[in-house]
């Protein structure tokens, strides 16, 4: 399976990694590095991480990391691993675009 990144994934950690910055540079990179380490694993294990809980979907992961939940969508006909969103656990996202089981 290969990963893609959505846009708005990517927005979002961007915003993440430069908050992080300003406090710490070292520590953003440390945050970003460790990140794409724990996303590299889903393809091997895709079901690893909880059914989300903010969408109806079993093809739709929430991977916590450091604070952070990572939402995720299995595609297994097009064999592909969609990183949909980064967000503070407890700042919730709402997005009926992927509630299709």
């Amino acid at each position: 399976m290969i990963i893609i990144h959505k846009p708005t994934f990517s927005k979002q950690l961007k915003q993440i990694i430069e908050y992080i910055a300003q406090d710490k540079p070292s520590s953003s990179m440390k945050f970003k590095n460790e990140l794409k380490e724990n996303i590299n694993l889903i393809p091997s294990n895709p079901i690893m991480y909880r059914k989300s809980i903010y969408f109806n979907n079993e093809n739709i992961r929430d991977m916590i990391f450091k604070g952070y939940t990572i939402i995720y969508r299995i595609r297994p006909i097009k064999k592909e691993i969609e990183i949909l969103r980064i967000f503070n656990k407890n700042k919730p996202i709402r997005d009926s675009r992927y509630n299709k089981s």
